[in-house]
């Protein structure tokens, strides 16, 4: 089970203003759940070619996706 842990980041308010707008109109998603897919999808898209597969970003990003728990 992956553990989650706090981040203290700071972001442009345009930024912040726009997460503001798309979680109220979408209850379903919460910040974290945001950030997780953000993230993950970042790590996706970027990773170096060396590093092959990357299963549990990958797994992130869709549970994050589709509203999944990441319970194993």
């Amino acid at each position: 089970m992956d553990m989650p842990i706090s981040l203290f980041v700071e972001i442009p308010d345009t930024l912040h203003q726009s997460l503001a707008t798309f979680l109220d109109t979408r209850p379903e998603w919460d910040q974290d759940r945001v950030f997780s897919a953000a993230i993950s999808l970042f790590l996706l898209q970027n990773r170096l070619p060396e590093q092959g597969s990357d299963r549990q970003a990958a797994r992130i990003y869709l549970d994050s996706l589709f509203g999944c728990s990441n319970a194993d």
